[in-house]
């Protein structure tokens, strides 16, 4: 270890800047954020410290640097293209004991800066000791993408009831265990997702209780996540948060290998897929199965393909939930149209062909489609069919059959998204017959109308 990672406090304290430049705005700014106060030394200014000059934040002298800038100043920032400058101010700050930073000369620093996450009060410092700060940026922006970021009020609302919890858990053993439910519970999920009054009715019912029964119970919770349509890079933050800390996964047969790698390792994965004409385990199994699972104080992890809400079921799961008083979260996931469409290049909505998109399930019950034909086959419309792959040829002949012209551009997206994934356009008459021919396995989606048009040109996805 080359250098000692500390956390500074800065609060009211003077810190000297050399130069007037985007770089030294950007030290600037930092240290008014911790709450420093910043002597400014420079001939001219950019636009940012000519502003902060204006506002009176900063200590501005409109001049060549000289030592005694240095008096009474804790740190030294130089941000400067004059090299000679830099040397003089690095040398005279070092003499003096004053920690210096020479912005991308690190030979001339006594401290260096690391990439910061900042999610205040809460701060993580990433460094390499400045033999690779463009790996600090990358290793930054991988912490930004599983840090919250509301985790500064979590650590906020903790610290406020702190008093409180020692108060209703005096014994230690149990308070830690407390913490620890805390952080991993409804009540942090509530907090990060800004309900902070809901976080703190539910931070008194639990205080109530332990205090009452002198004993800390693990709260469960059920998170119902959209996986996507199959790429992995499509989760969203939260997503990936939540299948980072679940116990156990319920999972359906389309979430792919790819995202299931990505839950905690250690957690218990349950199949729970349906497919056609063959279900693991029934719909009114699987609400049992979460609620018990969460009364045992377990996190779980409902991962769906697609969108939870589109064609998932997802509100019969949380229905469920509910009525037995269990709590929940659900996190969208981006739907199989937009996702599969996106990848095979056609937008579901363009100026020129299509002012309206509808969503439909071609599932078959007793071999028969039940759906509204008139309303599928309007003009400047395009038609998106979910689980329509075995039923196509009935699709296509219904549409036909009640006005749908044969022409129409159509096209089938076969495993969208993923690195498998195939496309077939053809005119709306001739496309069961193309599909058929490919033996398409899906999962796939069907969508219809002039936008198809536009994938000769718009696709990128190979």
């Amino acid at each position: 270890m080359t250098h000692l990672p500390i956390f500074m406090d800065i609060k009211g304290r003077q810190v000297l800047v050399v130069g007037g430049g985007e770089l030294a705005a950007r030290k600037v700014e930092m240290i008014l954020k911790a709450e420093g106060r910043v002597r400014l030394v420079a001939d001219s200014l950019c636009l940012a410290l000519e502003e902060l000059v204006d506002l009176k934040a900063v200590e501005h002298h409109a001049r060549a640097f000289d030592a005694d800038d240095l008096v009474g100043c804790l740190l030294v920032f130089v941000a400067t293209d004059d090299e000679e400058l830099c040397k003089r101010v690095a040398k005279q700050a070092t003499e003096a004991d004053i920690l210096v930073n020479v912005v991308d000369q690190f030979d001339l620093c006594t401290f260096i800066m690391p990439a910061i996450v900042n999610r205040s009060p809460v701060m993580v410092a990433v460094s390499t000791g400045g033999e690779a700060p463009i790996l600090s940026r990358v290793v930054k922006s991988q912490l930004e993408t599983f840090l919250p970021t509301g985790l500064g009020l979590l650590a906020d609302f903790a610290g406020a009831s702190r008093d409180r919890v020692k108060a209703a858990i005096p014994d230690g053993s149990l308070r830690l265990r407390f913490w620890e439910n805390f952080i991993h519970g409804p009540i942090a999920e509530y907090v990060l997702a800004g309900q902070s009054e809901a976080a703190g009715n539910l931070l008194d019912e639990t205080l109530t209780k332990a205090s009452r029964d002198q004993g800390v119970e693990s709260q469960g919770e059920v998170y119902l996540v959209g996986a996507g349509p199959g790429d992995p890079d499509l989760l969203t933050f939260r997503a990936m948060r939540l299948m980072q800390q679940a116990d156990v996964v319920l999972h359906d047969r389309l979430v792919p290998a790819e995202i299931l790698d990505l839950v905690r390792r250690d957690a218990e994965r349950v199949f729970v897929g349906k497919r056609r004409g063959d279900h693991a385990m029934r719909q009114e199994e699987i609400g049992q199965l979460m609620i018990r699972l969460a009364k045992e104080g377990k996190r779980v992890l409902r991962l769906k393909s697609g969108d939870p809400f589109v064609f998932g079921r997802g509100g019969e799961e949380i229905d469920a939930l509910s009525s037995e008083g269990i709590h929940f979260q659900v996190v969208p996931g981006v739907t199989a149209a937009n996702g599969c469409a996106s990848y095979a290049g056609i937008p579901l909505t363009h100026r020129d062909h299509a002012q309206s998109c509808i969503f439909i399930t071609g599932h078959a019950k007793d071999d028969k489609l039940d759906l509204d034909w008139d309303k599928l086959i309007r003009p400047s419309q395009t038609l998106v069919v979910y689980m329509g792959l075995y039923s196509l040829p009935m699709l296509c002949e219904k549409l036909i059959g009640h006005g749908a012209d044969a022409n129409t551009p159509a096209a089938v997206v076969d495993n969208g998204t993923r690195k498998n994934q195939q496309v077939i356009t053809a005119p709306l008459g001739e496309l069961a017959d193309a599909v058929a021919k490919a033996e398409f396995l899906g999962p796939a989606v069907v969508i219809v109308g002039s936008v198809v048009t536009l994938r000769e040109r718009l696709s990128w996805f190979k």
